[in-house]
C-alpha cells in the first residue's frame, strides 16, 4: 500500500514538472531563509553555554541615579566584593576583573626567548576560573592566587612554548614583568562573552595604580563576577545585595543612590540594553525580529504551495472521482496529497542544504559570527525531520483536504469547478503574501534611511585622515618631530581616549548651582598638550585651551556645550568644580568651553564631556597625514619611525572614519539581511503569481480566442488578465502601509537621532511592489494574448 502511494505520488510530480519546479523553487528559498535565520539565531543562543559554571555565573553590576535618570553600569568598586562575600553566603565565588575590552588590552606582549606574541589580556580575580568553570588542561584551578602567576589558554600557550609542557615555566611580559605559568585552559570560542588569550592576577594588579581604590567606594572601575551556590537562585539573594552600598557607603550612596543588581551569564549576549535599571533589549530585539522574518518567509513558500495546488484542482479532479468511485476513502486520499506534499518538501530540504552551505562563508563575513550546519548531531536531524514534517503538512494541508472533499458524481460528470469559497481564499492567501513582502520592504528601507541619517550627521570634528594608535612606551615628542620634519603629519596629539569613543566616565561631587545630593556623570578624557582641539578642529565657545604649563594647567578643566548645559551653568569661564580622583580630589577652574563632538555613540545625544590636562593619564596617539602624500607611503615611513622609537611594540594604527563606521555594524547587518531577506520574499511571491498567472491563463484560453475573433487586442487582452493580481497587489500595499508603520515607530523610538517616517518608503515599495507583479504576469499574459485562436477554437 505504502509503495503504491509512493509510486502515484511521483508519478504525478514526474507529471506535472513546471508545477512541481515552481513548488520545489518556492519551498527550498523559503525553507533555506528558515533554516539559516534558525542557525543564527541558534548561535546567538549559544553563547557561552561552553562554560560548565554559566548556569549560576553572574555580572555584578550598579543601578543609579544618574542625571535623574536610573543608569545601569557595568563596573562597580573593589569594597563590593567583600561585602557580597561577608553577607551573601548564597555566592559560593567573586572575582574581580578588568579587561578585556579596555582599549591597549593586546598591545603588551608575552615573550618566551626570541618568540614573541600579542594576545589579549584579562586582569581576573584569584577564583575567577572556578567562577566560569574554564575547561582547565593543564595545572591548578587556583593557580591565579599565586603571586605573579599567569593563566595562558591552549593556543598562547604552544604559541610560546611549543609542545613543552609550560606549567611552572617563566613568560616575559613587555620585557619587565616575569610570570609563572600555573594553568593552561581551553581556547576561548569566538561565541564568548569574554575573549582573551591569557589572564593575569587581579591581586598583583592591586599593587599598582588600582591601590587606591581598595577601599574607596566612590571608584567604580572594575567588574565584579560571582557564581551561585548550588540550586540557589538570583531571586534569593536579590533582596540581600540591593542596598550593600547604603550599608556600607551610605554618603557615596546618598549623592548617587546605587542599588546593587547582577546580570546572569546566559543573558549577557542577548540583553545588553538597559531601561530604567532592567535589561530590556539588544541583539534579543534583532533576534525575535528575524525568527519573525524566517517564519514569514516559510509561510509565503508555503502559501504558494497551496495556491497552486488548489489553482490545479480541475485537473485531478477526475482523478479523485475515479479513486472514489474505486473504493478509495478520503482519509486515504489525503493520505496520498499529504505524501505528495512531503515528497516535494523532501526533495526542496536537500536543495535547501545545498542553498544554505553555499551561502554561509560570505553569511559568516558578514554577519561576524562562525556558523556551522551541525551535520554530525543527532538533535539537528531530529528538529530538521520536524521541521520537514511540519512545512510539508503546512503546506500540503489544505490541497489535501480541498481536493479529497470531490463528490465524484459531480466530477465524473465535469461539473465541478473552483467555486468562490478556493478563488476567494486564494486571493487571501495572495494577499497575505504580498503584505508581508511589501512590509519586509519598507522596513528595509527605512533602517537604510536611519543608517545613512546618522552617517551624514554632523560629528564636530574632522575624521578625514586622522590615524589613531596606541602610544604606550614611545618616545612621544620624538616621533612627533621626526613625523612632522617629514612632511608626514600636519599635526599630532596624545590623549586618553581617541575621538571616536569614550573610556572614561567620572562622578563630580561640586559645582555651581548643584542641589543637595544631585549626581552627575561626566565623559572624561585626559589631554598630554594643547594641540588636542587644533588638531580635530573642534572651535572654542568661551574661553580659551590650555597652556603647555603642567603646573598652571593640571589645576584646569575644559567642559563641553553639553557638560555646561548639564549643570546649568550661565558663566562657566572662572568657575570651579570638584572632583574626587583615585589619586586625590581635585578642584578645577573651568578655563574653556569647546563645541560638542559625537564620539562613540552616532544615535545618541553628545555625550557631557570635562578635558583635564593630565599627561600621565594619556596612552592614546591621534595624528592627520599630510594631504599631499600617498597614505600607502605615510604608513609605511610611519612605521619605520614607530620601530626606531618603540621597538617592542608593533606599529598598530586604525582610521578615525572607519573607527566612525565600526559604529554602525549592528544597524548594518540588520539592514543587509532584511534586504536580502526582503528580496527572497517578493522573488518566492512572484514565483506563486507566475504560476497563478500560468494556470489563469491556461482556464481562459477559449474565452481569450473568442475575444481575439471580436476585435480584441493584445493590450486589452493583457490589462484583462492582469487587473486581478495587480488588484490584490493593491490591497497588499495599502494593508501593509500602517502595519510596517506601527512597527518601524517603536524600533526607532529606541534611537534619539532619528528619521521621521515620510509616505516616501512606502510609494516607493508599492510602486516596485505593483512593478514586478505587472513584469511577473505580464509575460504569461502576452503568451496568451498573441496564441492563435483557431488553436484554442479548433474543438468548438
Amino acid at each position: 500500500m505504502g509503495r503504491a502511494y509512493l509510486k502515484t505520488a511521483w508519478r504525478s510530480l514526474a507529471n506535472n514538472r513546471a508545477f512541481s519546479f515552481l513548488n520545489i523553487a518556492g519551498l527550498s528559498i523559503g525553507m533555506a531563509v528558515a533554516l539559516l535565520i534558525g542557525l543564527w539565531v541558534q548561535y546567538q543562543y549559544s553563547y557561552d553555554r561552553f562554560l560548565p559554571g554559566y548556569h549560576q555565573a553572574y555580572q555584578v553590576r550598579y543601578n543609579c541615579n544618574n542625571n535623574g535618570e536610573i543608569r545601569t553600569q557595568s563596573e562597580v568598586s573593589i569594597p563590593l566584593a567583600d561585602a557580597l562575600k561577608n553577607d551573601v553566603p548564597e555566592i559560593a565565588y567573586t572575582a574581580l576583573a578588568y579587561g578585556p575590552d579596555n582599549y591597549g588590552a593586546a598591545s603588551e606582549f608575552l615573550q618566551v626567548g626570541d618568540k614573541r606574541i600579542y594576545p589579549v589580556l584579562l586582569v581576573g580575580g584569584g577564583d575567577i576560573l572556578r567562577v566560569f568553570g574554564y575547561p582547565i588542561l593543564e595545572g591548578s584551578i587556583d593557580g591565579l592566587k599565586e603571586p605573579n602567576s599567569i593563566v595562558l589558554t591552549e593556543s598562547t600557550a604552544k604559541a610560546l612554548f611549543g609542545n613543552v609542557d609550560p606549567i611552572g615555566k617563566s613568560v616575559s611580559r613587555s620585557g619587565h614583568d616575569h610570570m609563572k605559568v600555573t594553568t593552561v585552559i581551553k581556547d576561548i570560542p569566538r561565541n564568548a562573552s569574554l575573549r582573551f588569550g591569557y589572564i593575569t592576577s587581579f591581586e598583583d594588579f592591586e599593587n599598582g595604580w588600582a591601590h587606591p581604590s581598595m577601599t574607596n567606594w566612590n571608584h567604580a572601575l572594575f567588574k565584579l563576577f560571582v557564581s551561585l551556590r548550588p540550586n540557589v537562585s538570583y531571586a534569593q539573594v536579590e533582596p540581600k545585595i540591593r542596598g550593600l552600598v547604603k550599608k556600607y557607603a551610605p554618603a557615596t550612596y546618598n549623592t548617587f543612590q546605587q542599588q546593587v543588581t547582577m546580570q546572569p551569564l546566559s543573558d549577557w549576549r542577548l540583553f545588553t540594553d538597559y531601561k530604567n535599571g532592567k535589561a530590556e533589549g539588544g541583539i534579543i530585539d534583532y533576534v525575535r525580529m528575524f525568527s519573525i522574518i524566517g517564519i514569514l518567509v516559510l509561510l509565503i513558500a508555503c502559501i504558494n504551495f497551496m495556491n497552486l495546488s488548489t489553482a490545479r484542482s480541475e485537473k485531478r479532479a477526475k482523478e479523485v472521482g475515479i479513486r472514489k468511485v474505486m473504493g478509495s476513502s478520503r482519509y486515504a486520499l489525503v493520505i496520498q496529497f499529504l505524501l505528495e506534499s512531503l515528497i516535494l518538501t523532501g526533495l526542496a530540504f536537500g536543495i535547501c542544504l545545498v542553498l544554505v552551505q553555499l551561502v554561509l562563508p560570505s553569511f559568516n563575513t558578514t554577519a561576524r559570527c562562525d556558523i556551522s550546519i551541525p551535520y554530525s548531531s543527532g538533535q539537528f536531524w531530529l528538529i530538521m525531520l520536524s521541521y520537514v514534517l511540519v512545512t510539508a503538512l503546512l503546506a500540503g494541508s489544505r490541497p489535501a483536504f480541498y481536493l479529497s472533499s470531490f463528490r465524484p458524481v459531480k466530477v465524473l460528470k465535469g461539473k465541478i469547478r473552483a467555486g468562490r469559497s478556493a478563488t476567494r481564499s486564494r486571493k487571501v492567501l495572495v494577499v497575505i503574501q504580498f503584505t508581508c513582502s511589501i512590509a519586509l520592504i519598507v522596513s528595509t528601507l527605512i533602517i537604510y534611511q536611519q543608517i545613512q541619517h546618522a552617517r551624514r550627521r554632523p560629528l564636530g570634528y574632522n575624521p578625514n585622515r586622522l590615524i589613531i594608535s596606541p602610544a604606550q612606551g614611545i618616545k612621544y615628542a620624538a616621533f612627533k618631530q621626526e613625523a612632522m620634519a617629514q612632511g608626514l603629519i600636519s599635526g599630532m596629539t596624545k590623549c586618553l581616549s581617541p575621538a571616536t569613543d569614550i573610556y572614561s566616565h567620572n562622578e563630580i561631587d561640586n559645582w555651581p548651582g548643584r542641589l543637595p545630593n544631585e549626581p552627575l556623570s561626566l565623559a572624561m578624557n585626559a589631554l598630554a598638550d594643547t594641540d588636542y582641539f587644533h588638531l580635530l578642529g573642534i572651535g572654542f565657545e568661551q574661553g580659551r585651551n590650555f597652556t603647555g604649563d603642567i603646573s598652571a594647567d593640571t589645576t584646569c578643566v575644559i567642559l563641553n556645550e553639553s557638560a555646561v548645559r548639564r549643570m546649568r551653568l550661565q558663566n562657566p569661564v572662572g568657575q570651579t568644580i570638584s572632583w574626587n580622583t583615585p589619586a586625590a580630589p581635585f578642584h578645577l577652574r573651568i578655563v574653556g568651553v569647546v563645541q560638542d563632538a559625537l564620539t562613540n555613540a552616532p544615535f545618541a545625544p553628545p555625550e557631557p564631556s570635562l578635558f583635564v590636562y593630565q599627561p600621565g593619564w594619556a596612552f592614546t596617539a591621534m595624528y592627520r597625514l599630510t594631504p599631499q602624500i600617498n597614505t600607502q607611503v605615510a604608513l609605511t615611513k610611519l612605521n619605520t619611525i614607530f620601530r626606531k622609537y618603540n621597538p617592542a611594540v608593533p606599529f598598530s594604527f586604525h582610521f578615525a572614519d572607519d573607527n566612525f563606521q565600526s559604529l554602525f555594524e549592528l544597524e548594518d547587518l540588520v539592514g543587509k539581511l532584511a534586504g536580502i531577506f526582503a528580496g527572497l520574499a517578493i522573488f518566492i511571491s512572484c514565483l506563486g503569481l507566475f504560476g497563478l498567472a500560468a494556470y489563469t491563463a491556461e482556464q481562459r484560453t477559449k474565452e481569450i480566442g473568442i475575444r481575439k475573433v471580436l476585435g480584441a487586442s493584445a493590450s486589452q487582452l493583457v490589462l484583462l488578465l492582469t487587473r486581478d493580481f495587480v488588484w490584490l497587489v493593491g490591497i497588499s500595499c495599502f494593508i501593509a502601509t500602517p502595519l510596517a508603520f506601527y512597527f518601524l515607530e517603536r524600533w526607532l523610538e529606541g534611537y534619539y537621532y532619528r528619521i521621521h517616517i515620510g509616505p516616501g518608503a512606502f510609494i516607493l515599495s508599492a510602486a516596485g511592489a505593483l512593478c514586478i507583479t505587472v513584469v511577473t504576469i505580464g509575460f504569461q499574459s502576452l503568451r496568451a494574448a498573441w496564441m492563435n485562436p483557431t488553436k484554442s477554437l479548433r474543438a468548438e
